[in-house]
């Protein structure tokens, strides 16, 4: 059943209009047939999951070109595991996988820190936007981000730098206006404080 009339392509499941191969779809059988329209992609599960490749930044890339390498998904980690593998990234200037990480330790944190751990996620999206040359959505995510971990500041669960994560999203909006792209690595954020 396609909800648009006239058009080639059911609108919910991608079927062509010429199911069954032969015309092009008015039943007159005259003419080619419509190419098919790509199928999403799915996982193992079947969830639709974009299988193109990525760039560092997270950016899809033509299929068949190299790519990084995506972060798995549902990896159990401590909050310091998480907390050093997205720095270990955000180092390696890559704020998306970074923020996959820090999503994984959102879906799976106690209700209390469940903000915290949305708003670090936005940060490194924030960057992520941010390294893409993207203003508007750098600027909204990193002032996103600064308002979810705001109120866990004192005390600070994890050894995680509210103060400075807050100051250092000011500090990055304020260089976003008119200014392109940041580089992602050299304007990444320290997560957790300095031990002295």
């Amino acid at each position: 059943m396609r909800e648009r009339p006239g058009s080639a392509v059911c609108e919910h499941c991608g079927a062509g209009a010429a199911a069954d191969g032969e015309g092009d779809g008015t039943g007159t059988g005259s003419g080619p047939a419509p190419a098919r329209p790509r199928r999403r992609d799915r996982d193992e599960e079947g969830r639709a999951r974009n299988a193109r490749p990525r760039d560092g930044l997270g950016r899809p890339l033509p299929y068949g070109s190299p790519g990084v390498a995506r972060q798995p998904e549902g990896v159990p980690r401590t909050p310091a595991q998480s907390l050093a593998e997205a720095q270990r990234l955000l180092d390696d200037g890559m704020p998306f996988h970074a923020h996959e990480v820090l999503e994984d330790a959102w879906k799976a944190a106690p209700e209390a820190e469940r903000e915290l751990w949305r708003g670090l996620a936005q940060l490194a999206v924030g960057l992520t936007h941010a390294a893409r040359g993207n203003t508007v959505g750098g600027t909204a995510l990193l002032d996103r981000g600064a308002r979810a971990i705001a109120p866990y500041a004192d005390p600070a669960p994890h050894g995680i730098d509210i103060a400075g994560l807050m100051a250092w999203a000011r500090e990055l909006t304020g260089r976003l206006t008119d200014s392109g792209s940041v580089p992602a690595a050299e304007s990444a954020p320290r997560l957790r404080r300095r031990e002295t």
